[in-house]
Parts: C-alpha cells; structure tokens; sequence
C-alpha cells in the first residue's frame, strides 16, 4: 500500500488530566500515515487522484484546535476518525507527541493505526 506522511504538524490544544493541564493549551507535534492506493494519481498527475493532504492537514488543524480531549489516546482516535473520512484512505497511522509531557523526557507519544 501507498502512503502519504504529514510530519512534524505542531499544534496547540488543551489536553490532559490535571486541573492546570485545563488552563491553558499545551504543543502538540502530530505525524500522520495516510495509506492509500497511489497507482492512479502516479499515471494521471491529477488531484483528484490522489488525497488531498492540504485539505487532510486543514480538517486536522480545525478538529485538534478546537478540541479538549484529556487523553492522547482520545485526540489520536479522533484524529484518525477525521483522515479517514476522505475517499480513498484504506487506513491511517497517527502518532501524538506531547513536548515536556514528563520531566526528564523529551515528550511521551502515542501511535494508533486504524484501518
């Protein structure tokens, strides 16, 4: 299968557990794996072909902005849920990091794969 990587989206979102997480949004860094099948877009040179990543990256921006999970886990699914509203996407990795999420660590992630 074909993919398409959107790496590095950094974000701001209010996310997490405790009281101060609430207060004020935190950065995020996003990478998304679109998996798709590429064969048509290669042939045609054709948006309409392929997934529109800007139109993905747009959706994502409004849906994590906009949100207030307290989970990563929750904002990866939904996250998820959004890519693969799009014709054309077999599956969808996502992966969330949260910068300075644990002190003495460059910042936790999670990764889901949804197909």
């Amino acid at each position: 299968m074909d993919t398409i990587h959107i790496r590095g989206l950094r974000l701001r979102t209010t996310i997490g557990v405790a009281a101060w997480e609430r207060k004020a949004q935190q950065d995020i860094v996003l990478d998304i794996t679109i998996h798709s099948d590429q064969h048509k877009a290669g042939g045609s040179d054709d948006l309409h072909d392929t997934i529109d990543y800007k139109a993905v990256r747009d959706e994502v921006v409004e849906l994590v902005e906009a949100s207030a999970f307290q989970l990563l886990e929750a904002l990866a699914q939904a996250v998820a849920a959004c890519v693969l509203a799009h014709p054309g996407v077999t599956a969808v990795d996502v992966t969330i990091d949260k910068p300075l999420a644990l002190r003495f660590a460059d910042s936790v992630a999670v990764n889901i794969h949804r197909p």
